[in-house]
């Protein structure tokens, strides 16, 4: 299975949970106890098992650009 890992830049996270509805591992939850340069709630990745693939369907539906994925390079079978 895939490996990743995503970042979130919480300053330009407006809240609109988004991210959180399509994240097929539940890893993305919004941060409750911290508002950002904005005043919103941001966005946080709790994954503490790596559990994230990178499947990037997060990234994909921010409307605001905030999240950055990144994915472990696969290994080339040789022949």
């Amino acid at each position: 299975m895939a490996k990743g890992t995503i970042f979130i830049n919480q300053d330009r996270c407006k809240g609109c949970t988004l991210c959180t509805t399509v994240c097929p591992k539940d890893l993305i939850e919004m941060d409750q106890e911290t508002l950002n340069a904005l005043g919103y709630h941001p966005a946080l990745l709790v994954d503490p098992s790596d559990d994230c693939t990178g499947c990037t369907l997060c990234a994909v539906i921010c409307p605001d650009v905030c999240i950055t994925v990144y994915r472990e390079a696969r290994m080339r079978a040789t022949a």
